[in-house]
């Protein structure tokens, strides 16, 4: 009896254990779905209110502000393109681990510009304006670049996925109109006779004769058993 009551008591501890854990899993879950959102809401306020100043102040703060939207937009876009590329091809993840090293220069960068944002001496963050412009120009030129290629290299992939394929069903298409056809012409009257009796399409032997001349019928495949012509292959990795 005891070593029974031993057991149940620790097979709750266990299942308190387990809940306990379970619920801390889903309030992490939980708080990091919420910490996503929070911080996509935050972006778009950001970049709303750059997209303003930029568009509605002149001088060295529309100046500011359009440096930090341009960096901002074309970080974001490369990294999403980046991140969607590197799970079809691996060749990518260098191409990663360098925006990786150029995204800590655009963060400082930004910093700067933030910074110089709330500086009240316009004459000097004029006088720094040359030199963050060609910071910005620099970073968003290769953030550019990188995300480019990416794109030029899974278009390139496509195409020549499209090619392979095109040619495959050019070539099954081409198999398909070559039946078989079961003639049976040779009744023991020569070969002669048997190719004027199929030419003449069974019209001067018996009927059944006309019904052995015509194609045999194909069965269509199960389309349940059929792969989808577009699934992707895997690409070859390269490092070029």
């Amino acid at each position: 009896m005891e070593a029974l009551i031993t057991i149940l008591a620790l097979l709750f501890v266990a299942l308190v254990a387990l809940g306990v854990y379970a619920t801390v899993k889903v309030a992490k879950a939980a708080k990091r779905g919420v910490d996503r959102t929070i911080d996509h809401a935050r972006r778009t306020v950001e970049d709303t209110t750059l997209r303003a100043k930029s568009f509605g102040q002149t001088g060295v703060a529309g100046d500011l502000a359009q440096m930090r939207l341009s960096l901002r937009t074309s970080m974001r876009a490369t990294q999403e393109a980046l991140h969607a590329g590197v799970a079809e091809d691996a060749s990518l993840r260098e191409s990663l681990d360098l925006f990786h090293r150029l995204s800590a220069h655009g963060r400082e960068l930004d910093e700067d510009l933030k910074r110089l944002e709330r500086e009240p001496d316009r004459t000097h963050v004029a006088a720094k304006l040359p030199e963050l412009r060609q910071r910005t120009e620099q970073i968003t030129h290769s953030a550019d670049a990188l995300r480019f290629a990416a794109r030029d290299r899974a278009r390139r992939f496509a195409d020549d996925d499209l090619s392979s394929l095109s040619a495959q069903i050019d070539m099954e298409a081409g198999a398909l109109r070559h039946w078989t056809r079961a003639d049976g012409l040779d009744d023991g009257h020569g070969g002669h006779e048997g190719h004027e009796d199929h030419r003449a399409g069974g019209a001067a032997g018996p009927a059944g004769s006309g019904q052995s001349a015509r194609p045999q019928a194909i069965n269509a495949p199960d389309p349940r058993a059929t792969a989808y012509p577009w699934e992707k292959t895997t690409r070859p990795e390269t490092t070029t």
